[in-house]
């Protein structure tokens, strides 16, 4: 009776053993495999023909756009391939204005990869095309603002490891609000943000999918 109840106290902590064993690889295996989108801003936004402090015929006719995309792999343990980023500004005239729909230029920033923990600027002036410039000069010198818009569209995937997951479409934007200085009007980065749910995380329940089917094979 003693060795029988002895032998069913050693099989009992082999299984207790064994399901910590399973819970342990699968938060591994979590936390291995759980994602976080880049992080996108935009520092820096300048447009000189609404510098109202600035009347030269030079200025005026500057009809380029300043910006300044900032990215960054927030995280530690994986790195991010980035395909084609591609960059499109908005004109939107008055603030709170939803109406986007008057392209004004178009940026593309060449696929790269994105170390572990690693920050990326991207500064270019670009020329745009149709903007209204008299309304949009006449809004800001009577000190009001004008709005424009970015949208940046890319695919990315992530190295974990020494292997890459599949690309996931990364669809982000923000509005500028524009002052009299031709110049974004909040000093801080703005983050660049989806409209859409997140459908950066899953990855994550993979490792719990793949310990839970070997653990109906072993019973």
């Amino acid at each position: 009776m003693s060795d029988y109840s002895h032998g069913g106290g050693g099989c009992f902590r082999c299984c207790c053993n064994f399901i910590l064993t399973l819970g342990l690889t699968a938060l591994f295996l979590w936390l291995s495999l759980r994602v976080t989108k880049p992080s996108c801003s935009i520092e820096n936004f300048y447009l000189p023909p609404l510098n109202t402090t600035d009347n030269s015929t030079t200025t005026r006719n500057n009809h380029t756009l300043y910006f300044d995309l900032r990215l960054k792999n927030e995280m530690k343990d994986k790195g991010v391939g980035y395909g084609a980023i591609n960059l499109t500004f908005f004109y939107g005239g008055a603030p709170n204005n939803n109406n986007n729909s008057l392209p004004i230029a178009n940026y593309s920033v060449p696929s790269f990869y994105q170390g572990h923990g690693k920050k990326a600027r991207r500064k270019e002036l670009v020329q745009t095309y149709g903007v209204p410039w008299e309304a949009a000069y006449r809004a800001v010198s009577t000190g009001s603002t004008v709005t424009f818009r970015v949208r940046l569209v890319t695919r990315v995937r992530y190295k974990i490891l020494f292997w890459y997951t599949k690309r996931h479409t990364l669809k982000v934007g923000a509005n500028l609000d524009v002052n009299n200085y031709g110049e974004k009007v909040n000093k801080k980065g703005i983050r660049l943000k989806s409209g859409s749910p997140e459908h950066f995380h899953r990855l994550a329940p993979l490792g719990l999918s793949i310990v839970l089917y070997f653990l109906v094979l072993l019973l």
